[in-house]
């Protein structure tokens, strides 16, 4: 397998859940060159339960932590995102990996590679648009050597 080099800047900001920095820094420079995304400027915030509350309010208005969240920030002419923020719960990955038998570092990639991926053009409105879009996150996982957490044989994970 050929290895581009990921040529986004990525920043990651933590109050909770530090300890999984180094591990979705390095996994998430190796998928953004595997996406080949325009995406240039990528901050990750791994967040904890009332400040992802928060924000789902602010800007779903809808009450309650979310799993992630994904902010483009800078698009160039073409409308494709250059710059972008995604915001992760990290009590909810706990939640959601004990439920499902993942380790929470592979729950916590698995957003954060779903956000970039809303970056870098994909979207899960439609029924069709949902299964490419988690079909593409598997695929990149088994690339970077952690196989597929979404749609493991054993998981039972409904809609996201």
């Amino acid at each position: 397998m050929i290895r581009r080099k990921s040529l986004v800047h990525l920043a990651v900001r933590a109050t909770v859940g530090k300890v999984y920095v180094p591990y979705l820094h390095k996994h998430l420079h190796q998928a953004h060159a595997i996406v080949r995304s325009p995406l240039r400027e990528f901050s990750l915030a791994l967040v904890a339960d009332r400040e992802m509350a928060s924000l789902h309010q602010q800007f779903l208005s809808i009450p309650g932590p979310t799993d992630v969240l994904t902010f483009p920030l800078e698009t160039d002419r073409r409308g494709r995102a250059t710059e972008g923020e995604v915001v992760i719960c990290v009590p909810e990955a706990r939640r959601q990996s004990k439920l499902h038998d993942v380790p929470v570092r592979d729950e916590l990639l698995l957003y954060a590679l779903h956000g970039l991926l809303h970056l870098s053009g994909f979207d899960d409105r439609t029924d069709r648009d949902y299964r490419k879009m988690h079909t593409a996150e598997d695929a990149i996982l088994q690339k970077l050597g952690v196989g597929p957490i979404f749609n493991r044989p054993q998981s039972r994970r409904g809609g996201r």
